[in-house]
């Protein structure tokens, strides 16, 4: 039996109704596909009941929690102190999804803003990793990361990366990680394959962001962790590499960025 290379789905979305009939199977394909971790990601914080009692009933699921930015004129206003109460359980690896989109959502840009600095300082507080959505807010993005990071130091990862160059290196310079989903698998889009390709591959993480983005051969269907071992085997030949070790590279990574899941992992 070939052995089966291991990678980890950095962003998912297990709660949404569209997985309902058949979450066991989704999940049971991503650990034969070699997907040992997933993190599931809350966007709405009324949601957090749900998406952790996922995460306490599957053994490779993780999970985080934040408004999503598209979401957050119409949730209440999340507090530091409700974040950090939550990000006590000991599945809960990562502040977010929060950030900026101006692309359906610019009219609410200003409670956006307001939103991602409570996030950006539970982050700071709790220690976990910030993970940031960005579309259509490049310069806004870039100046908010990069002046609270002045104000105290925290870690991040722009997951689903598929903004700038000039954003990504503002992020990168900052330490922070980009995620490589299934857009960069997409034939349109070797710009951003340049992107990633001009990054440390030492920042690199992998994700569905399922339902959504499914890369080729699935592209326009509903996507599902199994499918991240495309993405990451895209990954390898953007960086030139092997799969075996583009994708052991990805897992440390990880491990380095959500080292509360590395080291649940660890002591379980």
């Amino acid at each position: 039996m070939s052995h089966v290379i291991e990678i980890t789905d950095s962003h998912c979305h297990l709660d949404f109704d569209s997985f309902d009939a058949e979450r066991d199977e989704i999940i049971a394909r991503a650990v034969d596909a070699g997907v040992t971790r997933m993190v599931t990601i809350c966007t709405k914080l009324r949601s957090e009941p749900l998406v952790r009692a996922l995460a306490e009933r599957y053994a490779p699921v993780f999970y985080a929690a934040g408004t999503h930015p598209m979401s957050a004129a119409e949730e209440p206003m999340a507090t530091v102190d409700e974040l950090v109460v939550l990000s006590r359980h000991s599945k809960f690896v990562g502040i977010g999804e929060t950030g900026l989109d101006y692309h359906y959502t610019a009219d609410s840009a200003d409670v956006q803003k307001q939103s991602l600095r409570v996030h950006i300082e539970a982050a700071r507080e709790t220690g976990l990793p910030l993970i940031i959505h960005a579309r259509a807010a490049d310069e806004d993005m870039a100046r908010i990361l990069t002046d609270e990071f002045k104000n105290g130091v925290y870690n991040c990862v722009m997951h689903c990366f598929s903004s700038s160059a000039e954003l990504a290196k503002v992020a990168l310079d900052l330490g922070f990680y980009l995620s490589m989903s299934g857009i960069a698998v997409f034939p349109k889009s070797q710009e951003l394959r340049d992107i990633f390709a001009a990054a440390p591959v030492d920042r690199v993480l992998v994700e569905t962001d399922a339902p959504y983005l499914a890369p080729p051969p699935y592209r326009g269907k509903r996507n599902e962790p199994a499918y991240t071992v495309y993405t990451a085997q895209k990954g390898a030949e953007v960086f030139g590499m092997e799969w075996s070790a583009f994708a052991a590279q990805t897992q440390a990574n990880f491990d380095r960025l959500f080292s509360k899941a590395a080291q649940y992992k660890a002591a379980a």
